[in-house]
């Protein structure tokens, strides 16, 4: 287990070969996002990208919460130029452009920038005890870490504008049902799932998995025809890696292939 310093509210446990655990650890709160835990994520999440012995990520809260939210705490007094200078799009930018497959096991409350923070993840797997919110509109403020962005392309217009506008909370079968997780579990075996589903994704070929996750979240923000000539670009380069010759030799010779990241 790797602790990072400071408050020590996130832990990164690298004990399963070529997947790395990001726990969140501020129980105390709930796992409430305060500036300290989310520079914490982001220097994860960075020191991750550039870990060559890591294929694949697990983000979880723990067995009890995800994370409830941001810390109001933090921004009760807060001005418009004080949260502009805190510049907080830095550290969720870490986790969003981290090449690596993410999985994220949500247990209990996924909230407010809980729920931002689950989004950033490829794969989501919800305990049947997990709850989903954008709640921030309750208190006189609205979604700032993607929440009106990344809902949208999730689960479509109207399912989002009813979770935006109202603060509705989602149960983990209605997330599933529209479209906002991968998966649905008992609560005991979410994380389980997460990891084991993550060892899997350590097993395949790297690079084929890293052009995967870049073309589709770029596709997102361009034309079809765009989306499909990035597509095509991507698969064409991967008939030079040598991973691409070890799966098409070992599915010819009918054995497991041993993929390098090469």
């Amino acid at each position: 287990m790797s602790v990072l310093t400071g408050n020590n509210f996130v832990e990164i446990d690298f004990s399963i070969q070529k997947v790395a655990i990001v726990k969140i650890n501020r129980p105390e709160a709930k796992n409430a996002l305060n500036t300290e835990l989310r520079k914490q994520l982001a220097q994860a999440f960075t020191e991750l990208t550039f870990n060559d012995e890591i294929n694949a990520i697990v983000l979880t809260g723990g067995e009890e919460v995800f994370a409830a939210g941001a810390d109001l705490k933090e921004m009760a007094t807060a001005t418009s130029t004080e949260m502009l200078l805190r510049h907080t799009e830095r550290y969720w930018n870490a986790i969003a452009q981290c090449p690596k497959p993410v999985i994220a096991a949500v247990n209990g409350y996924a909230l407010g920038g809980g729920c931002e923070l689950a989004m950033h993840a490829d794969i989501i797997i919800a305990g049947k005890g997990a709850t989903f919110g954008q709640p921030e509109i309750k208190v006189g403020l609205m979604p700032g870490a993607g929440g009106t962005q990344r809902l949208f392309r999730a689960v479509g217009k109207f399912h989002a504008m009813r979770m935006i506008m109202t603060g509705a909370m989602v149960k983990a079968e209605e997330a599933y049902i529209i479209g906002l997780v991968s998966q649905v579990t008992e609560d005991d075996q979410t994380i389980p799932t997460a990891i084991q589903m993550a060892q899997s994704l350590a097993k395949m070929p790297p690079i084929a998995l890293q052009q995967i996750k870049e073309v589709a979240l770029m596709s997102e923000d361009v034309p079809l025809n765009a989306g499909l000539t990035l597509e095509r670009k991507a698969f064409q380069l991967l008939f030079s890696t040598e991973d691409k010759n070890e799966g098409v030799q070992a599915f010819i010779e009918k054995r497991k292939p041993s993929y390098q990241g090469k």
